[in-house]
């Protein structure tokens, strides 16, 4: 059975509202690379959407506790994440997808102003704030894991902020609100990055990076990162535009590319919608 034969998913998809998904590929074990979250047996199907671009992973596994401690323990524990960190942040600058992403906000933030404060979404390691911080700004990593948040300050040197990003509210806001990599692990990207307005300056802007789907699928095919398990979804230019509009942002710009690591991004700039 082709992909075009076979029966469509009852998929409500909240970022582009697209019916018209066809199968990429069946799963019936992890694809090479993946990380095991001991999920047994391993069922998903891959599909996309021919008029969006849209990918969407469809499975019957519980993700709710992916990021859970056991995870954090997996990932990180024994010291590790001090270990990627310095491991990343010592790498030239040619061959690191973190300092093309500062390069990036600094090329398109210097029409703004000066660099002011930042909140970084789901900040992980914290070498993004970390490279932030170094090139004047006052950065914030968000994590609702402490030792995450611990890692920030002790070895980032950021200020490391416990909190759920969609539960929490925070009594501030910032010039810059980010999220690299982080929008497609939710089931509901565009309820997420609504809730960016609440911590958001007026004047500010929300920095946005996500997997290319349609790039990698185009060049690469589906055995990819950008399609992993852990990601509900990966984007295309089409919807990476739709998820800026229903979550009541403009796209200022969106450039695609493949990283210095061969990851295949999108990456751009939202402000607020003004009142006609």
């Amino acid at each position: 059975m082709t992909g075009a034969d076979t029966p469509k998913p009852a998929i409500i998809c909240p970022v582009t509202g697209a019916d018209d998904w066809v199968l990429v590929k069946s799963y019936d074990a992890r694809p090479e690379g993946e990380t095991d979250f001991g999920f047994d047996p391993y069922r998903r199907d891959l599909y996309v959407s021919p008029s969006t671009g849209h990918v969407v992973n469809r499975h019957a596994m519980d993700l709710n506790d992916l990021y859970s401690g056991d995870y954090w323990d997996r990932t990180y524990g024994g010291g590790r994440m001090a270990q990627v960190f310095d491991r990343i942040m010592g790498l030239p600058a040619d061959k690191s997808d973190n300092r093309g992403r500062v390069d990036y906000i600094a090329s398109q933030w210097g029409r703004r102003g000066a660099a002011g404060t930042l909140l970084d979404v789901g900040s992980g390691l914290a070498v993004f704030p970390a490279a932030m911080h170094a090139a004047g700004w006052q950065s914030t990593a968000l994590d609702p894991d402490p030792r995450s948040a611990r890692h920030a300050e002790e070895k980032a040197g950021v200020e490391g902020l416990v909190a759920d990003f969609m539960k929490d509210e925070l009594d501030r806001r910032f010039d810059l609100v980010t999220f690299n990599k982080v929008l497609e692990h939710v089931p509901d990207p565009v309820a997420m990055l609504e809730r960016a307005k609440a911590v958001l300056r007026p004047d500010g802007a929300v920095y946005v990076e996500l997997p290319d789907g349609e790039g990698a699928l185009a060049a690469a095919g589906p055995d990819r990162e950008e399609f992993f398990i852990e990601h509900y979804c990966a984007f295309s230019a089409v919807s990476y535009a739709m998820l800026a509009r229903r979550a009541g942002f403009r796209l200022d710009c969106l450039e695609r590319l493949v990283e210095p690591s061969g990851k295949y991004t999108l990456r751009g700039f939202l402000s607020l919608e003004r009142p006609s």
